[in-house]
């Protein structure tokens, strides 16, 4: 509680700095922008960049700019842990006097100052991807993550026949997609399932490596488990991990969400039972789009629902799936 506190104030401070010199000019961005002929700008402030899902989102967010004709710029920090970095990078954006932003905050609390400086400003704040605790953003771009985790939880309980003992490799614990995709799956096992019992909860931050060790530990705990979910690329990719180095495969059940080329090479080796995929690519593309709608002061959807689908080696390269799976 007290890293988040410092982290808001942080970044108060930086933007009480920011805001004395926007209030410089009594020209809103957008109006400047117009009149100087310059495409409109939205800064896209993404929660990770390395993973390839988020190259995909970027991919559909410059899509959607060329498409719509809005200048994007696309960044993130180097981990999903890196909250203070996230931050500062939503400050710097909003120091270039955006005519949008889209925003998937890796914590809503600390991001709280930001969001309150872009509304002062008239700046339409898109979320996307995990969404944002906050009542600032105009839209939502984002996969129905708990309904998401819910569809994992009955492949799972399909898998192990109903009963048994699973666990769950988390990416995290304050954004809101990692609260969604770890509460739904647990809501839908209490609730179809009461022979299914959850261990434990561990987070690993997305990164494949803790995601490895923290899968070995509750392995190694837990002599009957049956089954771990990892919640998004990187904490599936290290449960598998930890199932092929404890020689595991076809003795533990993995289910995962997202894709990669890990985790589909995973999957069509059998160590992996299956996963949830989203549609990265539309995440992108929708941010954009409802930004360029906002900016012109058209409406836009409260929330757009971009999908989510369960692959496996049966259906792996059906055209559908193959079309929201990305290596």
């Amino acid at each position: 509680m007290f890293r988040k506190k410092a982290l808001a104030l942080s970044a108060a401070a930086a933007l009480m700095a920011l805001s004395l010199t926007a209030c410089e000019s009594t020209t809103p961005a957008g109006d400047a922008n117009a009149d100087s002929g310059e495409k409109p700008y939205v800064a896209v402030v993404s929660k990770g960049f390395q993973h390839q899902f988020w190259q995909s989102v970027k991919a559909g967010a410059e899509q959607a700019g060329e498409e719509f004709g809005v200048e994007v710029t696309f960044e993130g920090p180097d981990t999903e842990k890196d909250v203070a970095q996230q931050i500062e990078m939503l400050t710097t954006a909003l120091s270039k006097n955006p005519d949008a932003i889209g925003f998937a905050a890796l914590d809503s609390q600390a991001a709280t100052p930001a969001l309150e400086e872009a509304k002062s400003r008239n700046i339409p704040v898109i979320a996307f991807d995990s969404g944002v605790d906050s009542d600032i953003p105009i839209a939502t771009a984002a996969t129905d993550n708990k309904g998401a985790a819910a569809i994992a939880a009955e492949h799972m309980a399909e898998l192990i026949g109903g009963k048994g003992k699973v666990a769950i490799v988390a990416h995290d614990q304050t954004s809101t997609s990692g609260k969604d995709r770890r509460d739904g799956f647990v809501e839908a096992i209490e609730q179809k399932f009461p022979d299914i019992e959850i261990v434990t909860v561990q987070y690993g931050g997305g990164d494949q490596l803790e995601s490895a060790n923290l899968a070995k530990t509750i392995i190694n705990g837990n002599p009957d488990l049956k089954g771990i979910y990892g919640t998004n690329e990187g904490s599936a990719i290290g449960v598998v991990k930890a199932v092929e180095e404890l020689g595991m495969k076809d003795k533990l059940t993995v289910v995962g969400f997202d894709s990669g080329k890990a985790q589909l090479d995973a999957i069509r080796s059998g160590v992996e039972a299956g996963a949830v995929t989203q549609s990265p690519v539309d995440i992108g593309y929708q941010t954009v789009k409802a930004a360029a709608h906002a900016i012109k002061g058209e409406s836009v959807e409260k929330v757009i629902d971009t999908g989510a689908m369960w692959y496996d080696a049966k259906n792996i390269d059906d055209e559908e799936i193959a079309a929201n799976l990305y290596e």
